[in-house]
This record gives C-alpha cells, sequence and structure tokens, in this order.
C-alpha cells in the first residue's frame, strides 16, 4: 500500500525532498526489520491522508552490518519523525539525501559498482 501526498490549497504539489532514516539495530531479523518498516509506512500513509505531505519510499537491511535504513519523501524532517514517533519505531538518525534511481555508471552501465564508477 502506497501513501500518497495530496495537493495545497491552491492545487500545487509540495515540494518534497527525500530524507535516509538510519537504523543501527544490533541482531535485528529480517523479519524484525520489515515489521518495523511496515509500522512506519503506516504511519506515513496515516498522515498524508490527514493531508501532510510524505510518503515512504522504500527500506534496506543490511545485516552483516545490524543497519537498516529507510527512505520517505517529506516536507520535512519534521515529518518524518513525526511519522517514526507515531510508528514507534527508533532510529538513530535522519539525513536529507539525493537518490539517484536509474543512473547510468561508468561505462554506459546502469548499477556499474566498479573503482572507477564509484563517486
Amino acid at each position: 500500500m502506497e501513501s500518497t501526498v495530496h495537493a495545497m490549497d491552491d492545487g500545487t504539489e509540495p515540494e518534497l525532498r527525500t530524507f535516509l532514516v538510519e537504523h543501527y539495530w544490533p541482531g535485528v531479523t529480517p523479519g524484525e526489520f520489515e515489521e518495523a518498516a511496515e509500522r512506519v509506512r503506516v504511519a506515513a500513509g496515516a498522515l498524508a491522508r490527514e493531508g501532510r505531505p510524505i510518503r515512504f519510499l522504500h527500506s534496506t537491511l543490511v545485516p552483516e552490518d545490524e543497519l537498516g535504513f529507510c527512505a520517505l519523501a517529506a516536507e520535512s524532517r519534521g515529518a518524518v519523525e513525526e511519522a517514526y514517533a507515531r510508528a514507534g519505531v527508533g532510529f538513530d538518525r535522519v539525513v536529507e539525501s539525493l537518490e539517484l534511481v536509474g543512473q547510468t555508471g561508468v561505462g554506459g552501465t546502469k548499477g556499474n559498482d566498479t573503482k572507477e564508477g564509484r563517486p
């Protein structure tokens, strides 16, 4: 279920920024992380239905490093923090980020992860 962003009173869409939320969670299982991310998704959806400009984008778990990340599009960091508070999910930090989806790496290959292709 994807949350929606409502138009502002003048009919325009608010400008959303991308925020990456970092979770350091020793011993987390994929199921625990998935359940927590779903609670955040539901909370963001509820905020969006109330007219707050926020949308849950995706989550990523890095089990080897005991790290989880969730990406949300929102008008402000405060909206992201409110979604987490409503979901009852803790986090270590929230940072504004830039998503480069489908970018072409060195040599014209999408997803190129060679040393030369890294920024």
